[in-house]
């Protein structure tokens, strides 16, 4: 393990799940940092800032919301929800509250392995930053220019549908929330408008996927929202 080794904090109360997590994160690589109370898990991170934190719900404290809310207070640092918790009221209310992205237990290890790249490759710097490209494989997206090409194929795109496709930019490979991207184009005051989301994926679709009925690009997380995603099969 190197001394710039990611740190992974893991606030979680079941002994079994933090030994696991410790011994599968650890032999990647990572640093592991750990707390089973959700107090616990606060101080730690305000103590020793972790790169990514790996957060159970459930916790005998206080929910993880409470802790969502008040890592969000003051830190953007990646957080990944790992949750029994299987009803979409609790994956929306957690990706509303903050949360980069939601993992059901029990969960696939390759899956969570490949959900902290990502949360950690888009953390280091955001699409926007650099030379303001953004690339997942045939797609590139120019933020600075309004640029967008499939290939060799460059896609037109209404000023709305441009900006919807940068705000998946900006959250790439991250659960985004039907709420958090009406919120983002159409303004607070249209967050129930999800015809117009609606819509404009549909129409996003059709410009950007080979197949808009199989999309590999934009996804959709049933009765969640959408995540673009950046390593396309």
């Amino acid at each position: 393990m190197t001394s710039n080794a990611p740190v992974v904090l893991i606030i979680e109360d079941d002994p079994p799940i933090r030994r696991f997590l410790r011994a599968t994160l650890g032999a990647e690589g990572y640093s592991l940092r750990e707390a089973a109370t959700g107090e616990a898990g606060v101080i730690e991170a305000a103590s020793h800032p972790p790169d990514i934190v790996l957060l159970d719900l459930g916790l005998p404290d206080v929910d993880g919301l409470n802790v969502i809310q008040r890592l969000r207070s003051w830190s953007t640092v990646p957080i990944i929800i790992i949750s029994a918790r299987r009803k979409e009221g609790d994956m929306v209310a957690a990706l509303d509250t903050g949360a980069n992205d939601y993992v059901t237990k029990p969960f696939s290890v390759l899956e969570l392995k490949s959900r902290i790249r990502v949360a950690l490759r888009y953390s280091q710097q955001s699409p926007g930053e650099g030379n303001g490209v953004f690339t997942a494989g045939d797609l590139t997206v120019d933020l600075a220019h309004r640029h967008v090409t499939i290939g060799q194929r460059e896609v037109l795109l209404t000023r709305l549908e441009f900006k919807l496709l940068a705000i998946f930019v900006k959250y790439a490979g991250n659960v985004i929330t039907h709420r958090q991207l009406l919120e983002e184009v159409w303004g607070p005051k249209n967050t129930d408008a999800a015809n117009y989301l609606r819509v404009y994926i549909h129409q996003l679709r059709r410009k950007v996927e080979e197949d808009p009925a199989r999309p590999k690009y934009l996804l959709t997380e049933s009765g969640i929202g959408y995540r673009l995603q950046t390593d396309p099969k």
